[in-house]
Formats: C-alpha cells, sequence, structure tokens
C-alpha cells in the first residue's frame, strides 16, 4: 500500500505539470504534429484534429423474427405437429440497430470496420464527426478477419482519411491513440503505449497477430482506430480483455498490413485469396525444443507437408523448423500464417528454417490453394436426411478456407457440409457446418455425386458415418 501511495502522488504531479506545460507552450506556438517525444509531452491535439475526422460511426440495420407464440414452444404440440410447424404462425419482423465505430481510408469514402459490427445487415449508415450522415454499401465482409469494407453512397465529395502505418515498423512502447464511440457516447480518444506485438491467443480471427495497446478500448469501439503519432493508422481496434464489460488496459487490434490487404481486395475484384503454404505445423515447447536440440522453444515445427506444398517444392521437409519469414521471427504456428497471409499470392518469401540444428534458407514462391477438384457446391433436395444441406467436394482450398473453424487435416477429402437450415431435419438430428461424410449405409463417400447418387434410393433407415474436429461419429436416423 505504501507503494502505491506513492504512486499515485508521482502520477499527480506528472499531469499537474503537463497541463502547466500544455498551457503556456500552445499560447505561443500554433499547433503541430509531434515529432518527438519532447512534443508528445506537450499534447495530443494536432494528432487528434488530424485522425479524427476520418473516424466515424457505422450504424447496421438487421432484420430479426420475433419468437412465436409460447403454444408452438410447447413440447406436446411438437410431438404431434413437428418443430417447424409453428414457424410462419404470428412471427413478426422488425428492425434491429447495432453502432460501432469505422475508419476513412480512401478520400473516395472506402470505409473499413469489424465484420462483426454489420454482420446479418441489410442496410448501413456512416456518420461523420461533424454529424453528417451518409448510406453505404458493403463491398466485403471477410469473417476470417473480422473486417469489412463499405463505401459512402450519393456522396461527390472528398473525406477525410487516414493513410495506412506499415505495422511492422512500430515497437513496444510507441505512443498510439484509439478513437472510437465507446458506448455510443461520441466520438472519444484515448491514449496509451503498444503493450505488445504480435499477440496469438485473442481467439476472434483466423489469423492470431494482434497489436495489444493499453490506450482504453470498449464496447462501441469495435471498428475505430489505433493511429500513431505520426497520423497514420496503425490498426483496426478489435476485442478487449476483460471480466467486467469495461476496459481493463488490455485492448487488441487488427494490424494495418492485414486492414491494408483486405481493403485492396474490396476495391479490386471483391474476393481474398490468401497464399497457400500445404503445410501442417505444431508449436515447439520446451520438451520438443530440446528433443530437436533448439536453443530456446521458438519457431514452427513443420509435421507434415502436402505433396503439392510449395515449399516441398522449396526443399523445406518435414521436421525442420521455421525460424523466420522474410526476416521477421516466427515464434509459433500462428505468427506464421500471418506472415504468410499478409506476404500475398504470387510473391517470393525468403524462410528461415532449422533442420537438425543447422541454418538454413529457401525462397518459396506463394502461390494460391489448388481448388481441385472442383468444389461442386450443392444443396441436396429429397426425401431424406440431408434435404436442403447445402454441400461440397474436399480440396486444398476448401481446406484453407474451413480447416482453422473446423480442425480439417492437411489432405481432407471426400464431402463437407457448408450449411443446415436449422429450420429442418438434419439440424434436428445434429448435423452440423463442417462435418465430413465418409460414409451412409456402409457405402464410401468419395464426392458429390456418388453423396447425390445415394440419396436416390430409398432407405427406410441412414446409418451415417461422420467426422466432426477429428472426431469419428456413427449414428443411425430412421
Amino acid at each position: 500500500m505504501p507503494v502505491f501511495g506513492v504512486t499515485r502522488r508521482s502520477l499527480q504531479f506528472t499531469f499537474l505539470f503537463v497541463s502547466i506545460f500544455v498551457v503556456t507552450s500552445l499560447a505561443s506556438a500554433e499547433p503541430r504534429i509531434p515529432a518527438s517525444l519532447k512534443d508528445v509531452q506537450l499534447s495530443f491535439a494536432p494528432v487528434v484534429e488530424q485522425a479524427a475526422p476520418a473516424v466515424v460511426n457505422v450504424y447496421a440495420t438487421r432484420r430479426v423474427k420475433a419468437r412465436r407464440p409460447s403454444l408452438f414452444n410447447d413440447r406436446f404440440f411438437e410431438e404431434f405437429f413437428g418443430k417447424s410447424f409453428g414457424d410462419n404462425f404470428g412471427q413478426r419482423e422488425r428492425l434491429e440497430n447495432s453502432l460501432g465505430s469505422g475508419v476513412i481510408v480512401s478520400a473516395e469514402g472506402i470505409v473499413v470496420t469489424n465484420n462483426h459490427v454489420i454482420s446479418g445487415a441489410e442496410a448501413f449508415k456512416v456518420v461523420l464527426s461533424d454529424r453528417r450522415e451518409f448510406s453505404a454499401e458493403l463491398l466485403l465482409a471477410d469473417e476470417r478477419t473480422d473486417l469489412a469494407v463499405l463505401k459512402i453512397l450519393d456522396a461527390e465529395e472528398q473525406f477525410p482519411a487516414l493513410p495506412f502505418r506499415n505495422s511492422d515498423t512500430v515497437s513496444v512502447g510507441d505512443f498510439v491513440l484509439a478513437i472510437g464511440n465507446p458506448f455510443g457516447v461520441g466520438q472519444t480518444v484515448t491514449n496509451g503505449i503498444v503493450s505488445a506485438l504480435a499477440r496469438t491467443s485473442v481467439g476472434v480471427t483466423d489469423f492470431q497477430s494482434f497489436i495489444q495497446t493499453d490506450a482504453p478500448i470498449n464496447p462501441g469501439n469495435s471498428g475505430g482506430a489505433l493511429v500513431t503519432m505520426d497520423g497514420r493508422l496503425l490498426g483496426v481496434n478489435t476485442a478487449i480483455y476483460t471480466r467486467s464489460g469495461g476496459s481493463v488496459g488490455i485492448g487488441f487490434a487488427i494490424p494495418s498490413n492485414m486492414v491494408q490487404q483486405v481493403v485492396d481486395a474490396a476495391l479490386s475484384d471483391g474476393r481474398i485469396v490468401r497464399p497457400w503454404a500445404g503445410v501442417e505445423l505444431q508449436k515447439v515447447s520446451q520438451s520438443l525444443a530440446q528433443t530437436l536440440g533448439l536453443a530456446k522453444p521458438v519457431g514452427a515445427l513443420i509435421v507434415k507437408l502436402h505433396p503439392n506444398s510449395p515449399f516441398r517444392k522449396a526443399g523445406i521437409k518435414s521436421g525442420d523448423v521455421v525460424a523466420t519469414f522474410n526476416g521477421k521471427e516466427i515464434l509459433e504456428p500462428e505468427n506464421f500464417r500471418y506472415r504468410l497471409a499478409v506476404a500475398g499470392v504470387g510473391a517470393r518469401a525468403t524462410i528461415g528454417y532449422l533442420r537438425q540444428g543447422n541454418r538454413k534458407t529457401a525462397s518459396v514462391k506463394l502461390v494460391s490453394p489448388p481448388d481441385t477438384p472442383p468444389r461442386n457446391e450443392t444443396t441436396l433436395t429429397g426425401q431424406h436426411i440431408f434435404n436442403a444441406v447445402k454441400v461440397s467436394n474436399l480440396n486444398p482450398a476448401v481446406v484453407e478456407e474451413m480447416g482453422q473453424t473446423f480442425k480439417l487435416s492437411l489432405e481432407e477429402k471426400g464431402v463437407i457440409i457448408l450449411s443446415v437450415d436449422k429450420r429442418t431435419r438434419a439440424a434436428r438430428v445434429g448435423l452440423r457446418p463442417g462435418d465430413i461424410i465418409l460414409a451412409i449405409n456402409r457405402t464410401e463417400i468419395k464426392n458429390v455425386a456418388g453423396l447425390v447418387g445415394l440419396l436416390e434410393k430409398p432407405s427406410e433407415q441412414w446409418n451415417l458415418e461422420l467426422r466432426r474436429a477429428g472426431r469419428i461419429i456413427r449414428t443411425s436416423i430412421r
């Protein structure tokens, strides 16, 4: 307690000193962008003046159905008429609005925000810092990065925009500002430092490499800007660690290099195609490091390579440990996946790796995941358990897109369930997206065509064999 008391007194003194210094300085000089630590001690105001107009509020409107009357939810009623009987009785649609923040990254009105802010919405509105409102359209939504890109409509003016800062050029300890609309109270600016880089245990996107900051971030800040002292966009604020719902000084932002890749894709053809490594990786633990003769437990151990992997073609083998990617240290598999994703298809990457304690390098041409055999995406129909279930053939591209979420192995083959209508019998018996259909009535399912042909044969009982997150499930359904 005595130490805490001293800390409080010294902090109060520091704040008082800064306040006095600001007043005397502003009286004798025009505001300007801070160029040194001494300048930063004066005021953040010039940075805020430059960056804040580019940070906006994003309103997303979605239609939701009100719950049906309790009569239709009665267990005995469902026993006689089925769970879906009352779906169209007494249901009312209502509009639901969600609020988040966004950042204008192009003078033409291109806005980036979080995907979870706009997910499922039909209409979008962008409100500028000067309170003007504009309708917007969705250009791209990427669930894997939790990013979305909007375009402001019906506006002929040039908008204030934040330029991107290369997120690889910042260091732990650098000052940053977080700008957004927490709790809907209005645009708010908080300050802090970069607390850590390449955080991987956040769990909100497929590519775990977040910038951690102690700048207070609260609900409503999602999609807002993390800004450097030169007035550039360092990241998009996305998540916080909290037990109370409010900020405890542990916030996370998606790095600007990833954000820029998604924005570029939205402005080209609206598709995101990321490089494919064709490798299965494992984290290097302390015991594994000792077994491999490594000085410390860092890197990504290559467990398996796909026959067509570009890393295999470059001479990298199973058992090698990836240590660097284009000169950036790889501490664990998540770092590798992030570096691969932001490198871009068509680029050539320099990979540093360890083989039996010896350091080696390889130049790898980064390619898109092979989309063969054809997916043949099909929504099944008929008097069978798979009615209204959407399926696809598995190939490296499908595994790349869905593998992280559903724990698919590198060389997964067969037929995978893409979606299941919640109102159908398939959903009620427990079929889920990500399930791989291995066999039906003891007949192996190799592709969608074979599945369709088998389902055309009537059956009183369906004996299913599925693989779900690596686990085999066998069930019989009448």
